[in-house]
């Protein structure tokens, strides 16, 4: 089992990375969220609910759903102040050993005319989210066999 001091350094490693760009945070206005995608050596449902968890974890968005027959995990928003924040993930098998997740985590601020999707995360913040979903994925392997 994998002891919860491991995710320090990735957490701390995050918040450098969020504080190293701190005058932009949040600044740039998108018209779609960003998608980024990552290959696990994994079957749908492992990763499915592995990321379903590791949202749940991290409350990146609310009513966390997996939706089996489709290969989704979805969330309704998390609202925060003038911020909400929700995640999709789709998977697709791209081989007999591997899938492709592919992951949007979409941020809004509210301003007077609306919400507005921004750009919080970078493609750092991506790659740390996909490694503490390859270690929740290790975790549901061993739970299941």
């Amino acid at each position: 089992m994998i002891n919860k001091t491991f995710f320090l350094p990735i957490l701390l490693v995050l918040i450098c990375n969020l504080m190293s760009c701190a005058n932009e945070f949040g600044k740039t206005v998108i018209s779609k969220p960003d998608e980024y995608r990552y290959v696990y050596e994994a079957k749908e449902t492992v990763i499915l609910k592995a990321i379903a968890n590791v949202f749940k974890e991290k409350n990146i968005g609310s009513n966390i759903t997996i939706d089996q027959k489709n290969h989704r995990v979805d969330s309704d928003y998390v609202i925060s102040g003038d911020w909400r924040t929700k995640a999709n993930v789709r998977v697709q098998r791209l081989n007999w050993k591997e899938c492709e997740v592919i992951l949007a985590v979409t941020t809004e601020q509210k301003t007077e005319t609306g919400w507005e999707i921004r750009r919080l995360l970078d493609k750092e913040q991506y790659h740390t989210f996909f490694s503490m979903i390859e270690l929740r994925i290790y975790e549901e392997m061993s739970i299941i066999e």
